[in-house]
């Protein structure tokens, strides 16, 4: 009995010195948990006028809608002229050229052709709009509106607006006499909506045909968006490092007994493949704190109150808890695993006849780290059924995730600059970016892509994307203009 007692006092000992040790590692963590922020100087702001509203809606108005297979020839060309009109500077001083009938680039020469050209990308086509909710729109989507504040229309988030804010940012500095130190490339798609495969993709096979590699590349992607996060008072200004890769899978149950349903087999196909569906949505992806994700969190967590710094400065002990927060949200789930979405689902052709084959298509939106191959494997091996075969679905896409651009990278030092100089109040960070952008077609011409739409914007203002009344603040274009000015010039020093 004395010895129990003396093992129970040791092994209470022993309990409050590793929870003394654990709580004092956590502290020091916590502690040492500091500011990835660069310290810039105040920023006098860039006057901007405020026509440039006007100018955007006007863009806005030439409904260049992308369809896959066909192209409203009149819209794009409309666009077209329209640009060139209203940036007279940027159309005689800097070269450009047309890709495939619709998608322009522009070569605005460097006075150093030592040093590596970058490349901003924007798309000029637009999400058609849903005849369904049409009715919800404020104003018409291609109105041509500026009212309350706001540009409204299809495109002005999605993408128009970058765009447009490029090249009222080259303008201005032309209009200035600036000569830029190093070459900046514009390439403008017009398919990006259905993937992009006659614009960026062409452009991109012109770039490698010229032998031409970027010092960065920047492509839309996300936002600087209020009430982003819990634990965090300040709007945060997320750069995508890296995207998702992207695969839709068929699969197809058969079996050999197909007739009337009078007679029903102990196994039908549709039961075959809905328990094959149900197996993937019960064994979901295992869930990763690593690349892009654990950089956001290695970012936003030392700006955080307290109780969140804690817990990001100390994931080697709550990452379980972090990955099972994370997990109960759509929103923040797709940043830590592969996800499994089932879309389409075919089998039977009459009510009273048994089909011999059932199939279903599955998206993946794949984390980095993981393969089109990969999640292949994993779907076959959860499924475990040879009577379900798993195949790429025919005609859609398959992406492997890109590449995660560096933090440390001159690239990445610009982009995190100039955003804390347009945005003084908001957390800069590095994160995934969870849909596809052009910028996978130009990954064999730089090592470093980034993501980032420099729009200021509520959290709620989301579904506005691809949505009813899609909209832009007049302030908040002024300052995308003001980004992209600042850009050139801090890529330039």
């Amino acid at each position: 009995m004395r010895r129990f007692r003396r093992f129970r006092r040791r092994l209470f000992r022993f309990t409050l010195l590793t929870m003394a040790i654990i709580l004092a590692i956590a502290v020091i963590k916590t502690i040492t948990f500091t500011s990835r922020q660069i310290p810039v100087e105040p920023l006098s702001k860039i006057p901007v006028e405020d026509a440039v509203g006007n100018h955007l809606a006007e863009a806005v108005h030439y409904a260049t809608v992308s369809y896959p297979g066909r192209i409203d020839t009149l819209a794009f060309i409309g666009l077209d002229t329209f640009l060139r009109q209203q940036f007279p500077l940027a159309d005689s001083l800097l070269e450009s050229r047309m890709i495939n009938g619709f998608s322009r680039i522009y070569k605005w020469p460097g006075r150093n052709p030592k040093l590596a050209p970058i490349l901003l990308l924007a798309h000029q086509d637009v999400v058609p709009v849903d005849e369904a909710n049409e009715q919800e729109w404020s104003f018409p989507p291609f109105g041509n509106k500026v009212e309350d504040g706001y540009i409204w229309g299809r495109g002005t988030m999605d993408m128009k607006g970058m765009l447009m804010g490029i090249l009222e940012a080259i303008e201005q500095l032309l209009h200035e006499g600036y000569e830029p130190n190093r070459t900046i490339y514009l390439a403008f798609g017009h398919d990006e909506e259905t993937l992009g495969e006659h614009g960026a993709q062409q452009i991109a096979r012109a770039f490698q045909a010229e032998g031409l590699q970027f010092e960065f590349i920047l492509d839309e992607g996300m936002m600087v968006i209020e009430d982003a996060m819990s634990g965090l008072s300040r709007p945060v200004a997320m750069i995508g490092v890296a995207e998702k890769g992207y695969t839709t899978l068929e699969l197809t149950a058969r079996v050999e007994e197909a007739g009337h349903s009078s007679r029903p087999p102990k196994e039908t196909a549709i039961g075959r493949l809905s328990r094959a569906i149900v197996r993937l949505e019960q064994n979901p992806f295992p869930a990763r704190i690593d690349g892009a994700t654990a950089s956001l969190f290695n970012y936003v967590g030392p700006e955080m109150n307290l109780f969140y710094k804690a817990l990001f400065a100390n994931l080697w002990l709550t990452e379980g808890l972090v990955k099972r927060q994370l997990s109960a949200d759509p929103s923040t789930n797709t940043v830590i695993r592969t996800t499994t979405a089932p879309t389409l689902i075919n089998g039977g052709f009459k009510d009273n006849v048994l089909p011999s084959m059932a199939t279903a298509m599955v998206n993946f939106r794949i984390l980095p780290g993981e393969t089109v191959g990969s999640v292949v494997s994993y779907v076959q091996e959860v499924i475990d059924d040879p009577h379900v075969s798993v195949t790429p679905s025919p005609g859609s896409t398959s992406e492997d995730p890109s590449p995660v651009s560096g933090t440390r990278t001159f690239g990445f030092e610009v982009i995190q600059r100039t955003a804390q100089e347009i945005y003084p109040d908001a957390v800069v960070a590095p994160a995934l970016f969870v849909a596809l952008t052009d910028s996978r077609h130009y990954r064999e011409l730089s090592a470093q892509a980034f993501r980032f739409s420099p729009m200021r914007i509520q959290r709620a203002d989301l579904p506005r994307i691809h949505g009813p009344n899609e909209r832009l603040s007049v302030e908040a274009y002024k300052d995308m203009i003001r980004f992209y000015r600042r850009l050139i010039e801090n890529s330039c020093k």
